[in-house]
């Protein structure tokens, strides 16, 4: 019961591939599809989360929902919907926001600039040198997105289990060898990585529930045990632990959480 993310850049094939291993497999495929129940669960304009989930994150932009609120809300969906296992997710940086988990297959798809290029034109019926200046535009979009929310760099082969290139090598080429990583031992998962992968869909989940009201917050979550990590305190303290205490009515699978005040958030914290 693996779960596969793939990450690629415009015209890299990459949707191809994920489909193709997700049918040979059994497996769900998902991605724009998150962004609707997203856009539908928070109330938010799809565009909104287009855009915050491909530009960078501006400076100034202190919009009512931030790029970080965002960020938490499709975290949510997309631990929520992975909790089980089973799943091929392409797009969306899918590869951090599961880095945690053991067992999940990271997959990276390249692909040669002049042949993504050819497909450019070819689906816009525009020059070469006006196709090539929008894929590299959405490359460094895409790179900058990642570096400045978090932290690494999205061309980084260390990120990756498994990194194809897509020239000589085709798209049955890049299934054959997915679906082979897939159903070896080192991606089955265990009780002990679905239990993982579960906690991390709560804590993804509190987070959410609370990140507009409290942006700094961190959450954690073991074994259904959730600490809330905040630096508010006296009148803020009061109010989010008047939230957390409504959330423990609606939220299942949550046997405890506490709130912890502290100056920096702790490295396992969502």
């Amino acid at each position: 019961m693996a779960v596969i993310t793939i990450s690629r850049g415009s015209y890299s094939m990459g949707k191809t591939v994920a489909e193709q291993v997700a049918q040979r497999l059994g497996y769900i495929v998902i991605s724009r599809d998150l962004l609707l129940e997203t856009s539908a669960r928070y109330h938010i304009p799809e565009i909104k989360l287009v855009r915050a989930i491909h530009d960078a994150p501006g400076i100034l932009e202190r919009l009512r929902h931030s790029k970080q609120a965002y960020l938490a809300y499709i975290r949510a969906a997309l631990t929520e919907r992975v909790s089980q296992g089973n799943v091929v997710y392409h797009g969306l940086a899918g590869h951090i926001m599961l880095k945690e988990i053991p067992g999940v297959l990271k997959v990276r798809i390249n692909a040669d600039l002049e042949t993504r290029v050819a497909r450019e034109m070819a689906r816009e019926g525009i020059s070469a040198a006006e196709a090539r200046a929008i894929i590299l535009k959405d490359d460094q979009q895409r790179r900058r997105w990642t570096k400045s929310l978090h932290k690494v760099d999205p061309w980084d082969s260390d990120l990756y289990d498994l990194v194809i290139r897509i020239d000589r090598l085709t798209v049955e080429d890049a299934v054959n060898f997915i679906c082979g990583a897939a159903q070896g031992e080192s991606f089955n998962n265990t009780p002990k990585s679905l239990a993982k992968l579960q906690d991390l869909a709560l804590a993804c989940r509190i987070k959410a529930e609370l990140v507009e009201e409290f942006p700094s917050i961190g959450v954690t979550c073991q074994f259904g045990n959730v600490i809330v990590y905040t630096s508010e305190k006296k009148q803020g303290g009061a109010k989010l632990h008047k939230r957390i205490e409504a959330l423990r009515k609606t939220i299942q699978h949550m046997y405890n959480i506490e709130i912890h005040s502290t100056g920096s958030l702790p490295s396992s914290a969502v």
